[in-house]
């Protein structure tokens, strides 16, 4: 695992409350995280996500990923659970909008540290957001006391791909991206393993290079005015942004950087 010191909760906050969190919907979409649908559907099968489950799922941001499972699995209800006011406050707008509030509900929390009742879900769900929390083994520690004995932890995270990441990529990329640390596939597994899950899956989805060649052509070929304005027309920032989402793509092509897909079971 890399780690990169000085960035926390406060980091993540200003990025999903001001322009770059916007910045990152206007070319992913509501589902923020990489392969949007079909990446959902793919955990939720994967997971065998039944009707009328009940689910947590921790740095949800505004919800998308809840309203996929509520109106795509029926599952019977969803906890969000994100440590930043302003997209909380945009999911609970989306959620009334869409006639799902009644199967949604937020809470503004630590992810490693809830306040949730132990044991009283289904299953947890991530999607490409866990690479914000620091402290993994605390993360999954949560994770574990949330689920059910039985119940099933179903996730998708940014790790650090299997040609490695050099101490100086790692500490670019992370200031970047204000991930105080990024995880590996066989990170992940041990510590599912540790806090007493049964690891079912854990795989590269191969997903990563070729999403983050779709953002970069969005960006140039069709929403650069959109992506200015949410700047303030700043052309500085633009470049800066450009020359770090061309360096991500560098990684990515070259296995440095990947999205992991995890299924895991708690052991009754």
């Amino acid at each position: 695992m890399k780690r990169s010191t000085g960035i926390g909760i406060a980091d993540v906050q200003a990025v999903y409350g001001g322009p770059e969190g916007r910045l990152w919907e206007l070319v992913m979409g509501q589902q923020v995280h990489i392969g949007g649908f079909r990446a959902s559907m793919e955990l939720a099968d994967r997971a065998a996500i039944r009707p009328g489950a009940t689910g947590v799922d921790l740095c949800c941001c505004t919800g998308a990923g809840m309203r996929f499972l509520v109106r795509f699995r029926s599952v019977a209800h969803m906890q969000g659970v994100d440590c930043t006011p302003a997209v909380i406050e945009v999911g609970i707008g989306r959620c009334a909008a869409e006639g799902l509030g009644d199967k949604i509900s937020f809470t503004q929390a630590d992810a490693r540290e809830t306040g949730l009742a132990a044991a009283s879900f289904d299953f947890v769900w991530g999607e490409d957001a866990w690479c914000y929390v620091d402290e993994k083994d605390r993360l999954i520690a949560e994770v574990v006391r949330l689920v059910k004995p039985g119940g099933v932890v179903a996730f998708t995270d940014w790790i650090e791909g299997p040609s490695g990441l050099t101490e100086d990529e790692a500490g670019r990329f992370l200031r970047f991206m204000k991930f105080p640390s990024i995880e590996t596939l066989s990170g992940y597994s041990r510590l599912l393993s540790d806090r007493g899950c049964e690891v079912e899956l854990a795989q590269d989805t191969g997903q990563f290079a070729r999403h983050v060649d779709l953002y970069i052509d969005m960006l140039d070929l069709q929403l650069t005015s959109d992506a200015l304005r949410l700047v303030g027309f700043d052309a500085v920032v633009m470049e800066r942004l450009a020359g770090e989402m061309t360096f991500m793509q560098r990684l990515a092509h070259d296995g440095k950087i990947a999205q992991g897909r995890f299924v895991a079971r708690r052991r009754a």
